[in-house]
């Protein structure tokens, strides 16, 4: 799978479990995407997924890295759709 694809599934699953802020944007915890099954099933590679994510400007969190545990009640949040 190329990244521009997996990008494009995650904001997509982005706003199948997200919700959407006060600010319009549509954001969802970490540790929420990473347990979910059928997330688990598409992206061999989350994390990197959500690094490539956030190097395009589509995706914003706080931090470099996100670690399943240490990082599950950060913030994903959906920039572009």
């Amino acid at each position: 799978m190329n990244v521009e694809h997996e990008v494009e599934l995650l904001v997509q699953e982005i706003k199948r479990l997200g919700t959407e802020g006060g600010d319009g944007k549509t954001r969802v915890k970490f540790g929420v995407l990473f347990s979910d099954t059928r997330c688990a099933n598409i992206f061999e590679a989350l994390v990197g997924t959500l690094r490539a994510a956030k190097r395009k400007k589509i995706v914003n969190f706080e931090g470099e890295l996100l670690l399943q545990g240490v990082h599950d009640n950060v913030e994903v949040i959906l920039l572009k759709e």
